[in-house]
């Protein structure tokens, strides 16, 4: 494994199950700071992502949140606890003749029976299991701890600050809202990653791009990490 760059800043907000590419950012990376602090997004994948269904469409469980307009994602609180059942019948029964299921069956049953209140503890513990599963050493780090000023452009320039890091790596959604000239004002310079899905596992029936990291990992167990580096680029884009 490549050794951590520790001059490259990556944020994002935490998500329920991510795809691949959420991790193929992370390569090479020591720490991701989650942007607990933001707006919470009730149409994005910050409590919901796609799992591979039993028949040929994918289903999406999505986690019961308590609706308050403007919320911060770290200030969402889960509506009701019969969720984590359905969603573990839902695993269980999509994965169990996945060749690494019983590898990770009770680690993940264990999340599952937790009586989580919020959403951001249950999103960051399912990160972590996957950062381990792909061999990835990663720390996570709350922006709601940083307190970083500002928004947008301005809050990923003062978090480089705090996080000494002179490089942002961000996916291809970010570059519509970025301030390139503020970046290359204040020396910081532009990763872009992008992720394409290899195929993988022996019995790809139901499977499709956009998928939850789950389902490679329970398809590909220790090769994981090399069909999630297979698929991973990352380009250095030139600021004004």
């Amino acid at each position: 494994m490549s050794a951590a760059k520790t001059g490259v800043l990556v944020a994002h907000q935490p998500a329920y199950l991510p795809w691949p590419g959420y991790f193929s950012r992370l390569l090479g990376v020591g720490e991701l700071v989650l942007l607990d602090h933001v707006q919470f997004s009730e149409r994005g994948w910050q409590h919901r992502n796609l799992v591979r269904g039993r028949g040929v469409e994918p289903v999406r469980p999505t986690v019961p949140v308590r609706r308050c307009f403007g919320q911060p994602i770290n200030q969402v609180q889960l509506a009701e606890a019969g969720w984590a059942e359905r969603h573990w019948r839902t695993l269980d029964q999509t994965y169990r003749r996945a060749p690494y299921w019983d590898a990770y069956r009770d680690e993940l049953r264990a999340i599952y029976e937790r009586p989580w209140t919020h959403l951001g503890p249950l999103a960051a513990e399912l990160i972590r299991l996957l950062l381990d599963g792909f061999g990835l050493t990663v720390r996570l780090v709350a922006s709601s701890d940083l307190h970083p000023a500002g928004a947008r452009t301005e809050m990923l320039v003062d978090l480089c600050r705090r996080r000494s890091a002179d490089v942002l790596r961000t996916g291809t959604g970010a570059l519509g809202y970025l301030d390139h000239a503020r970046l290359a004002a204040d020396g910081i310079g532009l990763e872009v990653a992008t992720y394409t899905h290899p195929p993988y596992g022996v019995d790809r029936r139901g499977w499709r791009p956009g998928l939850s990291a789950l389902d490679l990992l329970l398809h590909e167990g220790p090769a994981a990490g090399d069909v999630l580096r297979a698929g991973a680029r990352t380009e250095t884009k030139a600021t004004p």
